[in-house]
């Protein structure tokens, strides 16, 4: 939420300033008046004090985060909608539109930069950090039944074979679900080993 404190000759000449500031419509804005204008002294003789009005803006995260995705759309030459839902704490973002492959990139890279520069534009904005997670056509979704499957799969060779597997890098988010779709397996231990952005995955036997 974005708050200023303003005075003016009336009331209504207050709020102008504080909407002017915050750069939204008058419709958008909760006003509350702190102060009427007054006259000061005995009989008015020492002229009339300010009005003074508290004007408070709340920020939609959806409509800002969707602004600056349609705007670097725009600058790609991309026709693309986008669909915004909330659950707790986290926005979520959704790309819908033709031949978006461009936005997703090599296993997400693309995207998974999209969404960094998103919060990144939107917490600016807003002086304050934002949970924003940007998709494009459900792919962090599928995305996700796929890494679960490879883990399933491999953890089943390793097994088998008693040989470790190390995985191709992965983000921090994808290598999250590799260690939480095994961390129930009595026989398989996961862990990541090397650095940013070639961290991977390694699956394996537990020892003992």
């Amino acid at each position: 939420m974005r708050v200023v404190e303003k005075t003016g000759k009336t009331v209504e000449e207050a709020i102008t300033a504080g909407v002017l500031q915050l750069a939204v419509d008058r419709n958008q804005v909760k006003v509350e008046v702190l102060e009427e204008p007054a006259k000061k002294g005995l009989f008015g003789l020492f002229g009339k004090s300010l009005a003074r009005v508290r004007v408070s803006y709340e920020d939609d995260i959806g409509m800002l985060a969707t602004e600056f995705i349609h705007k670097v759309c725009q600058a790609m030459k991309i026709n693309a909608d986008t669909q915004v839902s909330k659950d707790g704490e986290h926005w979520h973002i959704d790309i819908t539109g033709p031949e978006l492959g461009i936005l997703i990139g090599r296993r997400g890279d693309t995207l998974d930069a999209l969404q960094y520069l998103t919060n990144l534009a939107v917490a600016k904005r807003l002086s304050e950090r934002v949970r924003i997670i940007v998709d494009v056509e459900g792919y962090r979704l599928r995305r996700e039944e796929t890494l679960v499957r490879l883990a399933k799969r491999l953890s089943e060779k390793v097994k088998r074979t008693g040989i470790k597997i190390v995985l191709e890098p992965m983000n921090p988010h994808e290598r999250r679900i590799i260690h939480t779709t095994l961390q129930d397996e009595a026989r398989i231990s996961t862990f990541s080993e090397g650095d940013d952005p070639n961290r991977r995955v390694v699956i394996s036997l537990k020892r003992g």
